[in-house]
């Protein structure tokens, strides 16, 4: 563990992962410092600061924010922001709440990335590993961050970390004993210069420490994962194909995984209750990490069959005189809609929309056309949707969730679907993507039968 004793610290946000290593630097001694642009900061979180004596300023970044040894910045905080240059420019060294958090943990890190199935993944991970004995803690993106339970793990113990792009950004040292890359496609590109190399870059920093004795896990079906691929030795595919290489895949629905020259049949995909494709190379990924580390296959097949998915995704809310109201407001790319879309078989009403990442909706115009029987587009991107899918499908836009689930409800018919999954971020008209998650759910539940 460093010693940071008497080090000035400033940190660049003062929301979830901010006030944690504000909190945590404190308690080892660092003098820390939290700066936000915003003014619209929940009071609770500055009462916790208040409490500790720590110093803070909201409403912009004053001079006093370079006054510090280093900087650790939080995810929201774009790297080309006025005060990242500034802050590069006078040599300060800048690092995330990821790479802080870990130079105290003692545990064994599995790092979970990848454009769309983090969150799924890390809870089943977390999940499994429990359920099969082996002492695990969730954080990281998921929405606990590591600062908040880093000081409590345990050497004989694990860690599940959902890690994004933007926390991966500023690594130095942190170093995964498990690196997971799920996969990658074109997401959040209005923050890396509409350059999807930058993109897959920053996904692939997770491996960049990992050496001979650490395991790398990535999808060899994903194009992208595999050409970027460089390590040889240490890697573990995932794949819904046969695979010659070591790894976990499936054939003709039974589960094997190959390591060290030999082939092992873990169990029938049965076991995998969790809808749609992309829950298939969640669940192989975990399985990978769980043979890795000895458990049998009785136990991982038992653990796995009795995870029950995670909110926000792909969540069935109600079924109402036939009709299934599903939840997947944690659908923030167009990829994510894609895997959504062919995890249906009936008819769809889809809610589309909200704040534009630089969006391309040709991923998914066979899919809409085939299954879509009409599009609600919403939010600030309402306009965008309606141009590209009005030749397609019926389209309409909306002012609100609410009145997208009242009118779903006046035109669906039994065996409809009406699905909330966005493609977009939610920051338009709602505080996160959970707060998208739960409007709808209210209003699904406020329907009068």
């Amino acid at each position: 563990m460093k010693d940071i004793s008497n080090q000035h610290i400033t940190i660049l946000g003062a929301v979830i992962s901010g006030i944690a290593v504000a909190k945590l630097a404190k308690k080892l001694g660092a003098v820390p410092f939290v700066s936000d642009l915003s003014t619209g900061i929940d009071r609770e979180r500055l009462k916790e600061l208040d409490e500790l004596g720590i110093e803070y300023e909201i409403g912009g970044h004053t001079n006093k924010v370079f006054n510090c040894d280093y900087i650790i910045t939080s995810p929201g905080v774009p790297s080309n922001s006025k005060v990242l240059s500034e802050a590069v420019e006078k040599n300060i060294k800048i690092i995330s709440e990821l790479e802080f958090a870990s130079w105290f943990n003692k545990g064994t890190i599995i790092a979970i990335t990848g454009t769309n199935g983090k969150t799924t993944t890390t809870s089943l991970c977390e999940h499994v590993l429990n359920r099969c004995g082996k002492k695990t803690k969730l954080a990281g993106n998921i929405g606990i961050a590591f600062s908040d339970i880093v000081l409590g793990i345990q050497e004989d113990e694990f860690v599940a970390l959902e890690v994004s792009s933007f926390q991966l950004d500023h690594i130095e040292t942190f170093k995964p004993k498990f690196a997971i890359i799920l996969n990658i496609t074109p997401d959040h590109l209005d923050r890396y210069e509409d350059n999807f190399d930058y993109y897959v870059g920053s996904k692939f920093q997770i491996a960049k420490n990992q050496d001979d004795d650490d395991f790398f896990i990535f999808n060899s079906d994903d194009k992208v994962v595999s050409s970027f691929r460089k390590r040889s030795t240490g890697c573990y595919g995932i794949s819904l194909a046969p695979l010659t290489e070591d790894g976990c895949y499936i054939d003709n629905e039974i589960i094997y995984f190959n390591h060290d020259d030999e082939t092992v049949e873990v169990g029938s995909t049965k076991y995998i209750t969790l809808r749609g494709e992309h829950n298939r190379y969640n669940a192989l990924a975990v399985i990978t990490v769980a043979k890795l580390l000895g458990i049998d296959n009785d136990s991982i097949l038992k653990a796995v069959s009795s995870f029950t998915g995670v909110e926000h995704r792909l969540e069935l809310v109600k079924v109402i005189k036939g009709i299934e109201f599903v939840n997947d407001s944690k659908a923030t790319n167009v990829e994510s809609v894609w895997y959504a879309l062919r995890s249906f078989k009936k008819p769809i009403y889809l809610i589309l929309g909200g704040k534009d990442k630089g969006n391309n909706y040709s991923r998914i115009k066979e899919l809409v056309k085939k299954n879509v029987k009409k599009i609600y587009a919403i939010g600030s991107s309402a306009e965008k949707v309606y141009d590209y899918f009005q030749n397609y499908v019926q389209v309409e836009k909306m002012d609100s969730l609410e009145a997208c689930v009242n009118k779903a409800m006046e035109e669906a018919d039994s065996g409809d679907i009406v699905l909330l999954s966005p493609a977009c971020a939610s920051f338009d008209m709602f505080k996160n993507y959970e707060h998208r998650g739960e409007v709808f759910k209210k209003a699904v539940e406020s329907l009068s039968i």
